[in-house]
């Protein structure tokens, strides 16, 4: 009796862990290395292309809040012509949102932090980035790993380079409630984020 009891604690726990594994992000067109995620925002839609290659963890930490629903109703907090469009940390009242626990920095695959390309956005302390992602609006050197570690770049955007240009002309002011300057003076949502089917491709019989 208390062999098979010690057996179904073994079952449990491993039918728990496997739910555990499969909620990271990973299970998501897990054979994709190149998912893209369409990005439907109150200015226009963006689609970028993600790089589980060489950003893995980065990657399915991103594709799991989108699984989530967790960029839905998300502001861009911060639009900074010719440097950065950033957002996903954010709901309209600028209250801070549910964050997963914080994600290895991988700004050492390789990626620059170029025009156009997507990467998360961190605190000083190097493995903190969880939720928060920007978009590069200009070819930010300063943002690649040198000394120190960078800020990990794990995509880039596929279609809708115009739509983030006019979000980085906007207008901003310093917002008083989360303490950031450069916040659009009219709020920018992204309403809904959602993972596209893998591309199909015709076999030859």
């Amino acid at each position: 009796m208390r062999k098979l009891l010690s057996t179904l604690l073994v079952l449990v726990a491993f039918q728990i862990s496997t739910v555990i594994a499969k909620d990271d992000g990973s299970q998501i067109q897990e054979d994709n290395y190149y998912p893209r995620v369409l990005l439907e925002t109150s200015m226009g839609n963006i689609i970028v292309e993600l790089d589980r290659n060489r950003a893995p963890i980065t990657t399915n930490n991103f594709l799991r809040y989108v699984d989530k629903r967790g960029f839905e109703g998300t502001i861009f907090h911060r639009v900074i012509d010719g440097f950065v469009v950033q957002g996903g940390g954010y709901d309209k009242d600028f209250k801070e949102l549910p964050k997963f626990p914080p994600i290895f920095n991988e700004s050492g695959n390789g990626m620059k932090n170029q025009l156009y390309t997507i990467a998360m956005a961190r605190s000083n302390d190097e493995h903190t980035a969880s939720r928060q992602f920007y978009f590069n609006m200009g070819d930010n050197e300063s943002l690649d790993p040198g000394r120190n570690w960078g800020y990990a770049v794990f995509g880039y955007v596929a279609e809708g380079t115009e739509v983030l240009d006019k979000i980085s002309q906007v207008e901003t002011h310093y917002n008083a409630i989360i303490g950031w300057a450069d916040v659009p003076l009219e709020p920018i949502t992204l309403i809904k984020a959602s993972v596209l089917p893998p591309p199909s491709f015709n076999k030859t019989e």
